[in-house]
């Protein structure tokens, strides 16, 4: 007969109970199921983003390697292809840094008695504007592309005055009232909930678009950056996605800093040319 196992002493029994206690009031199970599914959304963009970047391009046979090769901008592949990569880019980028928001909609609906169909239905119109967001990208992708400012292999801007000039730009918008007030409702999610929570399916509709919609003010000039460092360019998506999540989510503002720093190396890159 196997000797019984011994009893956890009375104090790391009672610890592992309270641990498991503050879990269960931090994350309730709906949260659990909610972040998990966003998680592997996120994840999957992610997979295909980098699986995409890194394969050889005669061999790729994927939306990227059609988009780069295809001289015809404005065939119905070539635009199929860029708006996949971009949606599949801005579910990689802003789902995380949407995921308080969304984990707080669910605790919400939990409390309201409603199942996840309205968190699925908050979800998807707050991706909604963000697939009009890739849309609108990828006729601009085939626009600069035609015109030749942007590379069709590296699909990054080739003049530095008009790279310059973009950055200058997204830090104008930065010290913009508009994008002060997008963020501060996207860096205040339960402030943002309480003014305009409704229950059900319908308030669940206008929820995702009304945030969709600041996220959307608050993020389009940051990536519109991606033409700068390149469309396709991995560690230049990873890092506004960061920054995009750190400008949320720091205890601080980043919003003039930010702003500070991308004039600032939009002045540099023009003067650079007469370097």
């Amino acid at each position: 007969m196997p000797p019984r196992p011994k009893p956890e002493p009375e104090p790391v029994a009672a610890g592992r109970a309270q641990g498991a206690g503050l879990a269960t009031r931090i994350f309730s199970h709906d949260q659990l199921i909610v972040g998990g599914a966003l998680a592997a959304a996120a994840g999957l963009a992610w997979w295909w983003l980098i699986r995409a970047g890194a394969a050889p391009m005669p061999e790729m046979g994927g939306a990227m390697a059609g988009m780069a090769a295809d001289p015809a901008v404005w065939s119905v592949a070539y635009l199929l292809s860029a708006f996949t990569m971009w949606a599949l880019m801005m579910v990689a980028m802003m789902l995380p840094s949407a995921a308080p928001m969304i984990l707080l909609y669910a605790r919400f609906a939990k409390g309201a008695g409603r199942g996840h169909a309205d968190t699925a239905v908050f979800v998807l119109c707050y991706l909604a504007i963000w697939t009009g967001f890739s849309a609108a990208a990828a006729l601009g992708q085939a626009l600069l592309v035609a015109t030749g400012l942007v590379s069709g292999m590296g699909l990054a801007i080739g003049p530095r005055a008009v790279a310059g000039a973009l950055l200058t730009l997204a830090g104008l918008w930065q010290l913009s009232p508009l994008k002060d007030s997008c963020l501060e409702t996207c860096r205040s999610p339960l402030s943002f909930m309480l003014r305009l929570w409704r229950p059900g399916p319908k308030g669940a509709l206008r929820l995702g678009f009304a945030h969709g919609l600041y996220c959307l003010g608050c993020c389009w000039a940051l990536m519109l950056l991606l033409f700068v460092g390149g469309v396709m360019n991995l560690v230049w998506i990873a890092g506004l996605a960061a920054l995009v999540m750190a400008e949320k989510l720091a205890p601080v503002s980043l919003r003039k800093p930010l702003a500070a720093l991308l004039i600032l190396g939009g002045i540099v890159m023009v003067l650079s040319i007469w370097a």
